[in-house]
C-alpha cells in the first residue's frame, strides 16, 4: 500500500498519554479549544485527544514529512478538525497567521526522536541497526550525519560531542573518526558506533549502555539544530497561548529540560522591583507551573513503554494579566536591574533548582 496510504512503519505508544491528557484537559474543555501538537510523529497523542474531546480543532505540525504521511492516513476520520502541517515547531506564528488563528489553548511538546526514526534503520537515527548516515528529521532539506562527520573540522565535532553528547572522551572519539575518514568516506552508522566503542576505555563502556549512544545524540541535534530551533520555539509558544490555556513539554535530556525549565520558570515570577508591596501592572507572573519541577515516568509507565524511561514533563497554564493568585505571590521575586537581567533575592533559588 505505501507509507501514504498509512502502513505504519516501526511501533508507536504514546509517552504519558493519560498524565498528558489529565494536565490538559481543563484547557481542552474551553469554549472553540485550539490544541497544538507541536511535534506530531505518529499522531498517537494527537488522536486521543480528537477522540476524547470532540469540540476541539488540532493543529499538528511536525518537520517529517513520513510521520505527516502516516498521521494524515490515522486522523481523516476527523476531517477538518484536523489540520496538519509540514513546519518546525519554531515556526508556529506563521502557521497560526496561515490558519486564520489568534492563539491556541492546549499545547504539547514530546521532544526528541520519533518512534518512526528510532525503529527504521534507513533514517540512520539508530545506532544498533546498519543504515545510511543520514539522522534528519526532514529528509528533503539539511546537512547530513556523514556530511558533519566526514567534513567537520575536528575542533568543531569535539565540541559538538561534547556539548550536546555530553561526551567526555570526545576527542579520542574525534581522533578515530579523522583516522579512519583519511582512508575513506564514513558512510554507515554500523562502522561509526564501531569507532567509538574503539575509542572508549573498556572500563568505560562496561556501564551506561551503547558507548555509542551520547555521540549519535550529539550528532542528530547538530543535523536538525534542535536546541536553537528549542530555544526559539518556547517564547513564540508561550506567546501564543490564550489565558486560561495549557501547556506540556516532555524532554528526554538535560539539554532539552534546561532550556524548557527557564522557558517556562522565568515567567511564573514578578519583573517588578523586589522592594515594592504591590505589583506594579503588566510585571505580574504570565504562568503558573502545574508541575513541581519535571515529574518523571511511573514504574508502570516504563515497564508498559520503555521508552519513556528518560522522559521529564512539564507543565504550565497561562494567566490573565490583572490575575494575581496567591501561589504567584509567594514566588521568588525577580530584578529588572543591572541592563534588564532578571535576579533573584539572597538566599533564594530557581524554581526546580536541585530537583529531577
Amino acid at each position: 500500500m505505501g507509507v501514504v496510504m498509512g502502513e505504519l512503519r516501526g511501533t508507536h505508544v504514546p509517552v504519558l498519554l493519560e498524565r498528558c491528557l489529565e494536565l490538559l484537559a481543563p484547557a481542552l474543555r474551553l469554549p472553540g479549544a485550539v490544541h497544538v501538537d507541536f511535534t506530531l510523529g505518529l499522531g498517537g497523542h494527537a488522536e486521543a485527544v480528537l477522540e476524547r474531546f470532540p469540540e476541539v480543532l488540532l493543529v499538528g505540525l511536525d518537520r517529517d514529512t513520513e510521520a505527516l504521511a502516516h498521521s494524515r492516513h490515522r486522523l481523516a476520520r476527523f476531517g477538518e478538525r484536523a489540520r496538519l502541517v509540514h513546519a518546525v515547531y519554531d515556526e508556529l506564528p506563521r502557521v497560526l497567521d496561515e490558519l486564520d488563528l489568534a492563539s491556541y489553548h492546549s499545547g504539547l511538546f514530546d521532544l526528541g526522536v520519533s518512534s518512526l526514526q528510532l525503529d527504521e534503520a534507513d533514517r540512520g537515527f539508530a545506532y544498533a541497526q546498519d543504515a545510511p548516515l543520514d539522522m534528519r528529521m526532514d529528509q528533503t532539506s539539511g546537512i547530513t550525519a556523514e556530511q558533519v562527520v566526514n567534513e567537520y573540522e575536528p575542533g568543531a565535532l569535539v565540541r559538538i560531542l561534547r556539548t550536546y553528547g555530553e561526551e567526555k572522551f570526545a576527542p579520542r572519539i574525534v581522533s578515530s573518526i579523522v583516522r579512519e575518514r583519511q582512508k575513506g568516506r564514513i558512510t554507515s552508522t554500523a562502522r561509526l558506533a564501531e569507532l567509538v566503542k574503539e575509542s572508549i576505555p573498556a572500563a568505560a563502556r562496561r556501564t551506561g549502555g551503547n558507548p555509542a549512544k551520547r555521540t549519535f545524540q550529539a550528532l542528530r541535534i547538530e543535523v536538525n539544530g534542535e536546541l536553537a530551533t528549542l530555544e526559539a520555539a518556547m517564547p513564540a509558544a508561550l506567546d501564543a497561548l490564550a489565558v486560561k490555556g495549557r501547556l506540556v513539554v516532555m524532554s528526554y535530556q538535560s539539554l532539552e529540560d534546561r532550556i524548557v525549565k527557564r522557558a517556562l520558570t522565568a515567567r511564573t515570577r514578578s519583573t517588578g522591583p523586589v522592594d515594592l508591596p504591590v505589583e506594579l501592572p503588566g510585571t505580574g507572573p504570565t504562568l503558573r507551573l502545574l508541575t513541581r519541577g519535571s515529574e518523571p515516568p511511573s514504574e508502570q509507565e516504563v515497564a508498559d513503554n520503555p521508552r519513556a524511561a528518560s522522559v521529564k514533563l512539564r507543565a504550565v497554564e497561562r494567566l490573565d494579566r490583572h490575575e494575581t493568585p496567591g501561589a504567584a505571590r509567594e514566588r521568588p521575586r525577580l530584578s529588572t536591574t543591572h541592563g534588564g537581567q532578571g535576579r533573584l533575592r539572597p538566599g533564594e533559588r530557581e524554581e526546580g533548582e536541585g530537583e529531577a
